[in-house]
């Protein structure tokens, strides 16, 4: 069941697609309201998911978070904003229930940090809709399915299916059933993606492509990050860096390899520019406070802000990717679309100003700290936020006000445009900066994180807390963005990112190279890419089916065994789809780790991509030996894990016929295959069914 209550006169987001009517506030279940803040007694085992994309645990209890996207590369431990504003919690306790917060302002959730039983939800300006979501009263639907036809082996049509599902993971499908059906990628975004900031030459991205090839590296993407553009301007080429761009996105795309260029939100101030002049014509930039375009800096300096929230400015801006897509480019990712502000002109000469005046001082100590303070100040400065505006459904409204839509309506502009410009084939898409909504349009990668083992960690704690706000198609920067990444990290966090479905490996201009070849041997790197692709039938069957159930890919462990407390507890293990557990190490030199099994488990150790040793664990703690070459997974009773036969360095050699079974419960086993064409948009769960049995 889910109700709503409207507090105020929130500006309209539409992330929720279907409204159920309005209750009175009065009638507000489970939380209470005193006129600030909503707000809500917790006990001592109660555990709270959700929040998207976020610092520290699974569980959020202990910490405050804000829902204000932020260009924030310091993904430490003290943050309270990361790039989106996910607004959906889970409340697991003697009566879990979920919540949205539906508003486009500020919200601060203080998930018992200032009280630990306490949970406290303020919003700027008191306008929001609140949604609060029970178990559905109908409980878990049971179907039955066709019996395997005792051929052993093999594939039998799927008449229907269910399966049992628990309370949290039912308020979940409730959710996302009332904001709408996940992106859907096409299966070559599954493969391995190489990216660096920058492949500044047509011969660099040449260069990649063949030390992948030479060395039998699996790979499909190469992203390019904005030095392909002409002086940093969306939708342009540099001719003399890229003479035959669209030669070389036909010679890449032969050998399995598509080429994924960054589209950023400011648009360069230039005259000639067509995209600039457009815009000044058409008027869909951000106007400031006397309705001129408001002037800001970023990539390449001065830039206009198109008005992603005015419908006709979104089209426009929409259709320009087919600039790109004209080239033969297939997929995209847009970038600095919280939308980040290198500075705005009016507070550049505000700051050149007062550099002037402490450059004649003696700097004490305090003075010292001001001038440090003075420099941060420029970049993203809430002020500046407040200074430009925005033509929302007609209405005049100021940036700050609806600042947490700005990425989802930049990335919502091209998944429009694509439905209209490649109506029949899905295209790549995600985004840095998100809300909930812009989920239905694209994915999403989490941003500037380091090569650090705890965000190799922070990578996995993510996972579940994006799939509940509908963000299936994520991941992380693979090796770190920023900082040396060492071969043994990127090692271990392949070891968990060959399960994510956005596999990326990218890092900062600056940095130390991260490539798999870049670290002299490629064996044990091969050996684990590989297994990706063999993994393949599996991680995708079940990507599709969350996707067009509304379920979840990554789940926590307390998702399923709910009376376990210690599975209730456990941050650092996930269940990818419903036949595995994976408990990745994320620790430098540590040469296993000790997993926890809520029931009895086979173990299957891959050495490179082959099987290794499988063996049967009980319930209960184990430490687990797992070196740098090996990656260990769980597959559970009763459950079947298909592979595919090895040997494939893109997606397009996988052969999702010949499957290699492996099961833990012998003859009886049934699995739910989903396969398609792996471009087609109109794809339903009913058609696209084989039942796997042994």
């Amino acid at each position: 069941m889910i109700r709503r209550y409207v507090f105020g006169n929130p500006l309209e987001t539409e992330a929720v697609l279907e409204k159920p009517k309005a209750e009175r506030t009065e009638t507000l279940s489970h939380l209470s309201w005193d006129g600030e803040a909503l707000s809500l007694h917790m006990d001592g085992e109660d555990i709270v998911y959700g929040l998207g994309e976020n610092v520290r645990g699974i569980n959020k209890r202990g910490w405050i978070y804000v829902s204000d996207c932020a260009d924030n590369a310091h993904h430490h431990e003290d943050a309270h904003a990361l790039y989106g504003a996910h607004n959906f919690l889970l409340v697991d306790g003697k009566e879990p229930f979920g919540l949205f917060v539906d508003t486009p302002a500020k919200v601060t959730f203080d998930v018992g940090y200032t009280k630990y039983d306490e949970l406290r939800i303020s919003v700027e300006d008191n306008a929001f809709e609140l949604y609060v979501i029970d178990v559905p009263e109908r409980g878990c639907a049971e179907r039955e399915c066709m019996e395997c036809d005792g051929a052993g082996t093999g594939y039998i049509e799927r008449e229907s299916a269910g399966q049992d599902i628990s309370a949290l993971e039912q308020i979940v499908r409730e959710f996302r059933g009332m904001i709408g059906r996940s992106y859907l990628p096409p299966k070559w975004a599954f493969g391995v993606g190489q990216s660096r900031w920058s492949y500044p030459t047509a011969q660099d991205v040449r260069e990649v492509a063949r030390q992948y090839r030479e060395h039998h590296l699996p790979l499909d993407m190469i992203y390019l990050d904005i030095d392909y553009m002409e002086r940093y301007k969306d939708f342009t080429v540099d001719r003399e860096a890229f003479p035959d761009f669209e030669d070389l996105v036909a010679e890449l795309k032969e050998q399995g390899v598509r080429l994924i260029p960054i589209i950023d939100a400011g648009v360069k101030v230039e005259d000639g520019y067509d995209v600039y002049e457009e815009g000044i014509e058409h008027g869909y930039f951000c106007k400031d406070a006397d309705g001129k375009e408001f002037v800001v800096g970023v990539w390449p300096g001065r830039c206009h802000l198109p008005d992603m929230l005015d419908d006709g400015a979104r089209r426009w801006f929409g259709l320009k990717y087919k600039t790109l897509l004209d080239l033969g480019i297939e997929g995209f990712w847009n970038d600095m679309n919280e939308p980040a502000l290198f500075y705005s002109e009016k507070r550049l000469g505000q700051f050149f100003d007062k550099v002037m005046e402490y450059r004649s001082k003696n700097l004490d100590v305090k003075e010292f700290f001001e001038f440090q303070d003075l420099t941060y100040s420029v970049q993203n400065n809430p002020e500046d936020y407040r200074s430009f505006y925005h033509n929302y459904h007609g209405q005049r409204v100021r940036h700050d006000k609806v600042h947490n839509l700005y990425g989802y309506y930049m990335t919502r502009s091209a998944g429009e445009a694509f439905e209209e410009l490649s109506p029949e084939k899905r295209l790549l898409l995600f985004s840095r900066a998100s809300y909930i909504g812009m989920h239905r349009y694209g994915g999403v990668w989490t941003g500037d994180n380091k090569a650090w083992w705890s965000h190799l960690l922070m990578n996995l704690k993510m996972m579940p807390s994006l799939n509940m706000c509908g963000f299936l198609y994520a991941g992380a920067d693979i090796g770190g963005f920023c900082a040396d990444c060492t071969r043994d990290l990127l090692l271990r966090w392949l070891a968990l990112g060959i399960f994510l479905p956005l596999l990326r490996n990218h890092s900062a201009l600056g940095t130390r190279r991260q490539e798999p070849y870049a670290f002299g041997d490629t064996e044990d790197f091969r050996g684990i890419l590989a297994l990706r692709y063999r993994l393949l039938p599996y991680l995708y069957s079940e990507f599709m089916k969350a996707a067009l159930t509304d379920g979840m890919y990554a789940r926590p462990l307390g998702f399923v065994w709910t009376a376990d407390p210690i599975a209730r507890r456990v941050e650092d293990e996930l269940l990818i789809g419903e036949s595995i557990l994976i408990a990745p190490v994320y620790e430098q030199n540590a040469a296993g780790r000790i997993v926890y099994l809520p029931e009895e488990m086979k173990l299957v150790r891959f050495r490179g991509a082959q099987i290794a040793e499988e063996t049967v664990l009980s319930a209960g703690h184990h430490y687990v030996e797992i070196p740098l070459d090996e990656v260990v997974l769980f597959v559970r009773k009763g459950h079947i894990l298909p592979l595919a036969q090895g040997g494939s360095e893109c997606v397009a050699d996988v052969d999702w016929d010949e499957l290699e079974l492996v099961h833990f419960a012998g003859r009886g086993a049934r699995y739910e295959l989903y396969d398609d064409d792996g471009e087609s948009r109109a794809v339903e769960l009913e058609d696209r069914i084989q039942w796997v049995c042994l």
